[in-house]
């Protein structure tokens, strides 16, 4: 029954997955996926080997882009019902850990999209999953699929660098595991790890180290007049992607875990739950945290909560809390596919995201007809990327924006020089475009994006005449 209610689960992702219109993001990511490359600005190249994959096997729609992400669910959630058995025989803990984890929203929503979070998860699992089975039958062979699955995880997201120390951490505090320390398989591990990630430290080499730069830049961040607020956002995101039920149940579970670390099974829990979230809290000090970063704490959480729900006192938590999850799942998958409520933005996630892109694109269609615009182009990103796969494939689409200069895509310098063409922007943004990319910028009537008469934003539109300028300029991929 419990694998009968997982495929069905699989099936409600994959239609979700084919429904909801794509976000900015995972459109940039299907931009990474046509201009292969061994890294990129923002992250390590996995998810754009996932959408190629994945576009290859469904075609270049949603359902293609996203369709690893409601497979890697599956079969993550198998590893992580395994890793459960395995730390803790005959305890019956893999069923209430797997439900756990996908009855979370963060797991909900990023079991049907696709960003660099979907396959960290996976592969985080996987190596969770290869020290469960090590430390249950000591067969040092599974060092060799932990050093795997955590290169493959570096491969997703540079957070993944997180395991290495929290494993350190498990091995040489149990002193049942400090022989693993003058084993060839535990070295072999590390080695693995980073030949498989050699590839992406290559890109960053030959392209000033611009990824590092980008993410490690946050490191320093220190606000101490902010950091009440920033701890605050932190703790309100997860109790929000968790759930309350559930988070309350994760964070009794890493309490569990941390009083019983003498235990091999919960110092490996404990280690991969502390690890992060000092790393959390610390840029928390000086800067806010995405509420989707430290997703990589809900596996070994879920695994931690499963542990404390088999206690009667917190038995009657686990189904109320799960039901909660999976219903305020539902809720937001419908609202994402299908918007039946007219939600102002402050009560709906999904607009901003996700709402009326498609009318958008008609807008910009007939402002560049009624123009004579010979291009269309945005210098951001995710809208660049976005009106690259809504607008009229004849149609020329241009990304402006100092990250190309790091993508194998054409040069549309020629195109614009002394022609000229549209250039949207959000409104959000205070500052003109730069002059030193146009010859010449002439405001037109703006465009405003909305989902059934609510306001999602607003854009600026201009009718530019391109010259050679400050930022690259490059012509985007169509879909096939």
């Amino acid at each position: 029954m419990p694998l009968l209610a997982l495929l069905v689960l699989t099936l409600a992702r994959l239609l979700v997955a084919a429904l909801t219109p794509l976000a900015p993001d995972e459109a940039y990511y299907w931009v990474w996926s046509r201009a292969l490359a061994a890294g990129y600005f923002d992250h390590p190249p996995m998810v754009a080997l996932w959408i190629r994959a994945g576009t290859a096997l469904a075609g270049d729609t949603a359902l293609g882009i996203r369709l690893l992400g409601p497979l890697s669910g599956l079969f993550g959630s198998l590893l992580l019902a395994d890793a459960a058995e395995r730390l803790f025989p005959g305890r019956r803990l893999g069923v209430p850990a797997a439900v756990l984890m996908n009855a979370t929203l963060l797991f909900g929503i990023g079991g049907v999209t696709m960003t660099p979070d979907t396959p960290l998860l996976f592969f985080w699992t996987l190596a969770l999953w290869a020290l469960a089975r090590l430390q249950a039958g000591g067969d040092g062979r599974w060092w060799l699929a932990f050093g795997a699955a955590s290169g493959l995880a570096l491969d997703s997201k540079y957070t993944a660098g997180l395991l290495a120390p929290a494993v350190l951490a498990w091995v040489v505090l149990a002193p049942s595991l400090r022989r693993w320390l003058t084993r060839w398989e535990f070295w072999a591990a590390a080695v693995l790890a980073v030949l498989l990630f050699a590839p992406v430290l290559w890109w960053n080499a030959a392209n000033s180290w611009a990824s590092f730069a980008k993410q490690g830049g946050r490191t320093a961040d220190w606000q101490p007049a902010r950091a009440a607020q920033f701890l605050g956002e932190l703790l309100g995101g997860q109790i929000g992607l968790a759930t309350p039920g559930i988070f309350v149940l994760c964070a009794g579970g890493a309490a569990l875990a941390v009083r019983r670390w003498r235990e091999p099974a919960f110092l490996l829990l404990a280690a991969l739950i502390v690890v992060p979230v000092l790393v959390f809290v610390q840029h928390a000090l000086g800067d806010r945290v995405q509420a989707n970063w430290p997703s990589v704490l809900y596996p070994q959480a879920s695994i931690a909560a499963a542990a404390l729900a088999s206690a009667p006192r917190w038995r009657r938590w686990l189904n109320p809390s799960a039901a909660l999850g999976l219903a305020l799942t539902l809720v937001v998958w419908v609202q994402a596919a299908f918007a039946p409520l007219a939600l102002p933005l402050r009560l709906d996630p999904t607009l901003l995201r996700l709402g009326g892109w498609p009318a958008l694109a008609e807008g910009v269609a007939a402002a560049a007809g009624r123009e004579g615009a010979a291009y269309v182009a945005a210098d951001n990103y995710g809208q660049a990327a976005l009106l690259a796969r809504l607008l009229p494939a004849p149609l020329p689409v241009l990304g402006v924006d100092g990250r190309w200069a790091l993508f194998a895509l054409p040069d549309a310098t020629p195109l614009t020089a002394g022609r000229p063409g549209l250039l949207l922007r959000s409104a959000r943004r205070d500052d003109r475009p730069d002059p030193r990319d146009w010859a010449s910028i002439t405001p037109l009537p703006g465009l405003v994006r909305t989902r059934n008469g609510m306001t999602a934003e607003a854009f600026r539109l201009y009718r530019v005449v391109g010259r050679p300028g400050g930022e690259p300029i490059v012509a985007l991929p169509r879909p096939r």
